[in-house]
């Protein structure tokens, strides 16, 4: 059993085991199972449609058709289930699979940490309009609008006996909760966990905030040419951009955890990092992300950075995001850079739930031996075999988080 030692600047040592990822579970724009969701990565084709907020047209990456219908089915299953969140059904949905994939029981204990950058949006700005129309609040208001109801719910659901955690750190959050989960298995306090982010988004006031950081796609062509590439809504790893293309999508997504090497392992954990930039302001990240360096050096250890073939980027479809991290990674990586992708130009940014999105797709990649590039980047190499890929995410405030995988 290999274990890998890490030294932090600060000179704290920790030891991280090996961790396996035995099951993987998502719903987005791109599907509902992994056969359906790499079939879209391979099309190459973004997946945003146009939908009317407030009397104006805006570009979001919503459920199809089919995992709409699902998702209403959830919720007509159980008369419990109708006044939740779509977020709460949108983790119970995937967790539901998960733990059939990796054939774990309630008997088994595990651990479930699903957390949300937003929570129950939806539901709030209901129950806030409400409020506002009558001076009065439902019932419900206050316990279906909690962040913590993701993962009670989830557990209550699955009927799990072990820890239930739901936190919100912003855009990191799934992978933070993966970060969480692997504490608790190292600390012996759990053999499995259940761990991601579940996002909903999609509503008036949400778009409202992110039109107001004035982030968000256009409407309108990016430039009027005959360019390809102006057909992509959201431009995320063009670095030659004039303006920012980010844009929001729904979904959530989570992996189960166990402790060792699995014989049903998808993928290996080898190594994590974490670390959060000094704000200017509050959306601020310094021009080479330097809370990226920190997260990406941290999960490679003493590792050869020349040993990582593909890096899945945050990559948000922001002038300053987009680029940050870019020069993080030619700080970490230098003349030897691993290929680089990022799957919100296809999917938009989920928020809370975009983290363990990536996680996916570099499974997938591993499993598939098969790189699914961007449109906006010119790859004179792609690698023959894929064997380490790496995983970033950063939130508001710059609490960056990067993950190590391996077949």
């Amino acid at each position: 059993m290999k274990i890998r030692t890490f030294t932090f600047a600060i000179n704290i040592k920790f030891v991280i085991q090996p961790i396996s990822i035995t099951a993987l579970s998502s719903i987005s724009a791109l599907g509902t199972t992994k056969d359906e969701v790499w079939s879209n990565y391979q099309r190459r084709e973004h997946l945003f449609k146009q939908k009317m907020f407030d009397a104006h047209m805006e570009w979001v990456a919503q459920l199809d058709t089919e995992a709409a219908k699902e998702i209403q089915e959830l919720r007509n299953s159980d008369s419990k289930y109708k006044k939740l969140d779509d977020s709460v059904l949108f983790a119970i949905y995937v967790s539901r699979k998960a733990i059939e994939e990796a054939k774990w029981r309630a008997s088994d204990n595990f651990g479930i940490n699903i957390g949300s950058s937003r929570g129950a949006t939806s539901l709030f700005e209901s129950y806030h309009s409400e409020y506002i129309q009558n001076k009065k609040s439902s019932t419900l208001t206050s316990p279906t609008t909690t962040l913590g109801n993701i993962s009670s719910w989830v557990g209550h659901d699955l009927n799990s006996k072990g820890p239930e955690v739901s936190h919100s750190i912003t855009c990191s959050t799934a992978l933070h909760a993966l970060l969480n989960g692997i504490a608790w298995l190292q600390s012996g306090m759990a053999d499995k966990f259940l761990v991601g982010g579940s996002e909903a988004p999609l509503t008036p006031f949400t778009i409202a905030q992110m039109k107001a950081l004035k982030i968000y796609a256009r409407m309108s062509p990016l430039a009027q040419s005959k360019d390809p590439l102006d057909d992509y809504p959201c431009q995320a790893l063009n670095l030659d951009k004039k303006q920012n293309t980010m844009i929001l999508g729904e979904g959530a997504s989570v992996a189960c955890l166990e402790k060792g090497l699995a014989k049903n392992a998808l993928a290996q954990i080898l190594g994590i990092g974490y670390a959060t930039e000094i704000l200017k302001h509050n959306i601020s990240i310094s021009s080479d992300a330097k809370c990226f360096q920190r997260s990406m050096q941290m999960a490679l250890g003493e590792m050869n950075p020349e040993e990582v073939d593909v890096i899945v980027m945050h990559a948000p479809g922001t002038i300053k995001g987009d680029a940050s991290e870019y020069k993080a990674v030619q700080k970490i990586f230098q003349k030897k850079q691993p290929v680089l992708t990022s799957n919100k130009w296809q999917v938009g940014h989920t928020f809370g739930a975009s983290g363990m999105l990536s996680v996916e797709l570099a499974v997938l990649m591993l499993q598939h031996q098969e790189f699914i590039g961007t449109p906006f980047i010119s790859y004179e190499s792609k690698p023959k075999k894929i064997r380490k890929v790496m995983v970033n995410a950063v939130g508001f405030g710059g609490n960056a988080v990067s993950i190590l995988l391996s077949k």
